[in-house]
């Protein structure tokens, strides 16, 4: 841009260099840093699983890698260093161990997470939580107990999810 201070031509005399194009923004946040020294952090590989809106799964989910649900899953859910994603068409009835579980949709079950569990304000959630963090917004349903640890315990990392038997109406 020409300033009226610079004398001369209106041109820059250096062309400004081009810049990159921002990537494709996704649907999961990028995850922060560990501080050096974290131990038992899980590797994080930016990899996510998906179980779409027609797929229903029935019985134990276990890996090693995000998961992110937008059909019906019954049984168990035991990714413990890992997000687990409940889309907003998703019905989970299962206990869920993870790192982070995140309820846009319902689930029928306990939620254990070695950091946090957040119920989004369309969330619907019937269980108990074991967490260190958790976060209920406005107009979110929750009915069940809460059990606030503190991170680094070693409560999750022996744990797995038990099979949710006799699956009970939910209403929201």
């Amino acid at each position: 841009m020409w300033k009226p201070n610079q004398p001369g031509s209106n041109n820059p005399s250096t062309p400004e260099p081009s810049r990159p194009t921002p990537p494709a923004p996704s649907y999961e946040a990028p995850r922060a840093a560990s501080p050096a020294g974290a131990g038992t952090a899980a590797p994080s590989s930016g990899e996510q699983a998906t179980i779409g809106k027609s797929l229903v799964v029935k019985g134990e989910v276990t890996g090693s890698e995000s998961l992110y649900i937008d059909g019906k899953v019954e049984g168990a859910i035991n990714l413990p260093g890992n997000r687990v994603t409940v889309g907003r068409n998703g019905q989970v009835a299962a206990n869920i161990v993870a790192r982070e579980v995140v309820v846009l949709g319902k689930v029928r079950g306990n939620c254990q997470a070695s950091d946090r569990v957040d119920i989004r304000s369309e969330g619907s959630l019937t269980g108990d939580v074991i967490a260190a963090r958790i976060s209920i917004e406005d107009g979110a349903f929750f009915k069940g107990g809460i059990d606030i640890r503190k991170p680094g315990g070693t409560d999750l990392k022996g744990g797995s999810a038990q099979h949710v038997s006799e699956p009970e109406k939910v209403e929201a």
